[in-house]
Parts: structure tokens; sequence; C-alpha cells
């Protein structure tokens, strides 16, 4: 059964590893499909971090969107798609770093992360998406 709108939006909003979805540019690929941190509050843009030079951030700049999908499977299996535009590319900061890691990671692991992710990853952006299409479902226990 589709959930309403204020259940996917809700279902989104938890903590879940995504999975992102982008078109390939590359001629006989199949889109790229990467597992991803990201966050959404419901009624907003959804947002991710990623490396400016990753072949994910290249590959969505080039294409101008992407989906994510989110499912658990208890107590029920139940999932959210959701693709839309990137409506802006920015810098990403410290501070949604540790926004990102704190939806994640224990609150003692927090600090260590943010500490090695900021020193080693190279430079992040913060790239933003309107979710426009949707699809969902909570197909119940099996």
């Amino acid at each position: 059964m589709a959930l309403t709108h204020e259940e996917r939006e809700q279902f989104l909003a938890e903590p879940h590893v995504a999975a992102l979805a982008v078109a390939s540019a590359e001629k006989g690929r199949a889109p790229l499909t990467v597992p991803i941190w990201y966050q959404y509050a419901p009624g907003g843009d959804l947002w991710i971090m990623t490396g400016r030079d990753s072949r994910k951030g290249r590959l969505i700049a080039g294409a101008g969107r992407f989906s994510l999908m989110v499912d658990r499977v208890t107590p029920t299996v139940r999932y959210v798609s959701v693709e839309g535009p990137v409506v802006s590319t920015l810098p990403a900061t410290r501070e949604q770093l540790v926004e990102m890691a704190s939806r994640y990671l224990r609150p003692e692991k927090v600090d260590a992360y943010v500490d090695f992710a900021w020193r080693e990853h190279g430079e992040q952006v913060v790239i933003s998406m309107q979710p426009r299409h949707w699809l969902s479902s909570d197909l119940g226990e099996v």
C-alpha cells in the first residue's frame, strides 16, 4: 500500500542509509548507484555531501538531478524513493558535516569522525535536491 504524503516524508526524514542513483554519462554504463548519508526535513529540500570531484559529484553536476531510495525490512517492509532536480551545490561547512555525522553516528564518535573527514576527505560540497517525484510503499509483514 502506498504511503500517505505525511508518512513518506516522515519516513524519509529518518536516518536511513540511502541508495543514490544518477545517470552515467559513459556509453554502455548503467546509472551509478551507491550508498550515501543524507539529510531531509519534511517539506524541505533533501541534501547530501560528497567530494566536489568525486564520480557521483561530477555525474550529478552533469545530469542536474538524482534519485534516492531508502528502505527497511522490520517491522514491515517499507520504502520511499524520491527524485528531483538539483537546486544548489555549495561548498560544505564543518557545521554541516557535524549535522550529518550526528544523524548517523553515536554521539561519542562524532567529533573524531568529523576531525578525520574534514582533514582527509578533500573539498566537499553540499548538493541540495528538490523532491519532485515520489514512490513509496509499505508491503506489510513478509
